[in-house]
C-alpha cells in the first residue's frame, strides 16, 4: 500500500479535506504462455507484463503513464505506455526483474509509484509447462492519495476504480467533468477470464483494517507524545 500526497504546485487544488484518503485498489503481474513444439533455446515464451484495475477498471483516471523497464538484454530495455491498457508484450526464454513506475496526473500527486515485479514464466508446480494452461502471477497493492483536493474528489466522485472517502456532511461536490477519452478499462481484455478475482471483499477489508490498525497506533504515539511534553513543561516551569 502506498500512500501518495497531491501536488501541491496547483493553486486551484490547494483546498484539501483533511483526514480523508482515497483509496484505488490495482493489479500487477504478468501472464506466459509457452509455445509447445514451436519453442527453441533462446524463444520459449511469450508473455505480458500489465497494470491493472483490481476489478478491471479504467486506472487512466490517476495513471497518467507507466514505464516497464526490462532486462538489458532487451532492445530498448526501457518502454514507455501512455495510454491504457497500461500493459507491454515480449516474447524471450528467461525470468528476471521487471521496474515498473507509474506517474500520475498533476491533480494526483506528483510522486511516481514504483513497483517491481518477477516475471515467472514456469509454473511453480512440477507439472511442467503446458501450451493449454498459461502463467498467471499477480500481486494486488493500493495506491491511497491522503488529504485529497475537492476538485480530485469531484472528479473521480462516480468513478468504479476508486473507493471515495466519507465526505463532511454539508460538502457538496460539483459534478464530475464530462471526459471524452478512449475507455481504458480490461473487463472485455482478451486475458479477463485467466486474470485472478481481485474483487473478493477479503482483500479489501484486510487492507481496511491494517489500515486502520497503523491510523490507531499512530493516534497513541501522537497522545503519548503530548503527555511526555506535558510533564517536561511541568519540570522546567520556574518557580513563583
Amino acid at each position: 500500500m502506498e500512500k501518495l500526497s497531491e501536488d501541491n504546485g496547483t493553486k486551484g487544488l490547494k483546498k484539501k479535506l483533511k483526514e480523508s484518503e482515497i483509496c484505488v485498489p490495482l493489479v500487477y503481474g504478468n501472464i506466459a504462455f509457452w509455445l509447445g513444439k514451436k519453442a527453441s533455446e533462446l524463444l520459449s515464451h511469450k508473455w505480458t507484463v500489465y497494470v491493472r484495475g483490481a476489478t478491471n477498471e479504467d486506472l487512466a483516471v490517476v495513471i497518467k503513464h507507466a514505464v516497464f523497464q526490462l532486462h538489458s538484454s532487451f532492445n530498448n530495455p526501457t518502454r514507455i505506455v501512455d495510454s491504457p491498457p497500461f500493459e507491454l508484450s515480449e516474447s524471450g526464454w528467461g525470468e528476471f526483474e521487471i521496474a515498473i513506475t507509474l506517474h500520475f496526473h498533476n491533480d494526483v500527486s506528483d510522486k511516481p509509484l514504483h513497483l517491481f515485479h518477477h516475471l515467472k514464466l514456469y509454473p511453480e508446480d512440477e507439472s511442467g509447462p503446458s501450451t493449454k494452461k498459461p502463467v498467471v502471477v499477480e500481486s494486488y497493492d493500493e495506491i491511497v492519495i491522503s488529504e485529497p483536493s475537492e476538485a480530485l474528489c469531484s472528479r473521480l466522485q462516480q468513478h468504479p476504480a476508486v473507493i471515495m472517502p466519507r465526505l463532511p456532511s454539508g460538502l457538496n461536490l460539483p459534478p464530475a467533468p464530462t471526459e471524452n477519452k478512449k475507455k481504458g478499462d480490461t473487463k472485455y481484455h482478451s486475458f479477463s477470464q485467466l486474470f485472478t478475482d481481485f474483487s473478493e471483499a477479503d482483500e479489501l477489508l484486510k487492507l481496511a483494517a491494517a489500515r486502520q490498525q497503523v491510523q490507531t497506533y499512530i493516534a497513541q504515539l501522537r497522545r503519548q507524545l503530548s503527555l511526555i511534553d506535558g510533564q517536561q513543561q511541568l519540570k522546567v516551569a520556574p518557580e513563583m
